[in-house]
C-alpha cells in the first residue's frame, strides 16, 4: 500500500496550523505534526477506519485523531487522504 496526501488534505493542514498558530504557536506544530504522522498506521491496516455510507460506491473511511477527524479512500493500492478538520468545526 502507498499514502498520498490531496491537495485539498494538505489545504486543511496548512489551515488548521494557521488558526492555532494565532495562538499557540507550539500547539500548532504538535499538532499538525499529529495529524501528519497518523495516517502512516492505515498502511498496516487499512480498513481500521469507519466505513461512510454516503460514499457507497467508494471505499471511504474515517479515523479520529484526537478531536480531529481524518477522512480516507482506499483505491488499492494507494489510500487517498481526503480531508481532515476539527470534530467541532460544522461540516
Amino acid at each position: 500500500m502507498e499514502l498520498k496526501w490531496t491537495s485539498k488534505a494538505l489545504s486543511d493542514l496548512t489551515r488548521l496550523y494557521e488558526f492555532l498558530a494565532a495562538v499557540n504557536e507550539g500547539v500548532a506544530v504538535r499538532t499538525v505534526q499529529s495529524l501528519a504522522a497518523a495516517p502512516t498506521s492505515l498502511l498496516a491496516n487499512p480498513r481500521i477506519g469507519e466505513s461512510l455510507e454516503e460514499f457507497e460506491s467508494r471505499e471511504v473511511r474515517r479515523i479520529l485523531v484526537g478531536h480531529y477527524e481524518i477522512r480516507y479512500e482506499i483505491q488499492e493500492p494507494t489510500i487517498y487522504v481526503l480531508r481532515l478538520w476539527h470534530t467541532r468545526e460544522n461540516r
